[in-house]
């Protein structure tokens, strides 16, 4: 990904999104641009016009980190905003080398033996982990149930990022599909600024803004993330609807991989659909082993 055009863009489309209102400046009748002009968004951040025109030419590199703060409040940046600049910003002048994630690819790497019991341990719902191109990297019983439909198409290639955008199926299983797809994209724009040297993430990027106008769309925003905690409504074909809460961990001992944990509140509808998945899973393994052994 080319760093000037990536800040360029991010910071032109941050700037269109802040009305005058939101940054207490009058707004007037004649202004032909959506959002701030750049001699507004100098002027909040206590900068000349021309130093921040050479920012928002995609110019980051020796920005220091008071200026950085200086662009990031006058832009009104959410923490993942900030996170996303200062990650250009590094990535502009190369010292994002030195806390870039391991490069590390899907399909070579295997969980350590006590990472997947962490998994198996966690029985009352679906627990996986995936890294910032959102691939599934290892799954307990039930993530591998609860993603069936994500497994049961090959060319999705176990990435829930090709199964939201390529895969019909995804408009079942994701009820609110359009919010769905802004996560999965924001979660790509995140991993893009975060490590932006990950020729896979290139590739997936080229390949959905290809086939899928919805992604080329969504990618066009600049929108990210943190996708820590929260709630989703899911469709299971098995056991219909799911309203689950979700954890993401950042797992310390492997950067750039998050350790995912579905649960339903006690008592609930969604927790008796997760013991019946989970029943439905057990059945399927009994009826298909040779299948759900060569998944694995």
């Amino acid at each position: 990904m080319d760093n000037r055009e990536e800040v360029r863009e991010f910071l032109t489309s941050r700037r269109a999104k802040i009305t005058p209102d939101q940054a207490g400046l009058p707004s007037g009748t004649r202004r032909r641009v959506p959002g701030l002009r750049r001699s507004e968004v100098a002027a909040l951040a206590d900068m000349s016009v021309e130093y921040y025109a050479k920012l928002e030419r995609g110019n980051l590199a020796g920005v220091s980190p008071s200026v950085l703060e200086s662009l990031a409040r006058a832009l009104r940046l959410d923490d993942a905003e900030r996170a996303h600049l200062v990650n250009l910003a590094q990535a502009a002048d190369g010292s994002d080398a030195l806390t870039r994630p391991r490069r590390r690819a899907a399909r070579a790497w295997t969980p350590h033996r006590s990472l997947q019991w962490v998994l198996d341990a966690v029985v009352a719902g679906p627990a996986f982990v995936r890294n910032g191109r959102m691939d599934l990297l290892a799954t307990n019983h039930l993530a591998r149930a609860f993603y069936a439909d994500v497994y049961a198409t090959g060319g999705n290639q176990a990435n829930l990022a090709r199964f939201q955008f390529l895969d019909p199926a995804s408009r079942r299983f994701y009820p609110d599909w359009d919010s769905a797809a802004d996560i999965a994209v924001a979660i790509l724009r995140t991993e893009g600024g975060r490590n932006p040297h990950d020729k896979d993430l290139h590739d997936l990027v080229g390949e959905l803004s290809t086939r899928s106008d919805a992604f080329r769309t969504r990618w066009g925003a600049h929108n990210v993330r943190h996708h820590g905690t929260g709630t989703k409504r899911f469709h299971h074909h098995a056991v219909g609807d799911l309203t689950l809460a979700y954890e993401g961990l950042e797992m310390a001992a492997e950067p750039g991989l998050t350790l995912t944990i579905y649960t339903a509140e006690p008592g609930s509808v969604s927790e008796e659909g997760l013991r019946l998945l989970s029943s439905w899973a057990a059945t399927a393994e009994t009826e298909h082993p040779s299948s759900h052994q060569a998944a694995d």
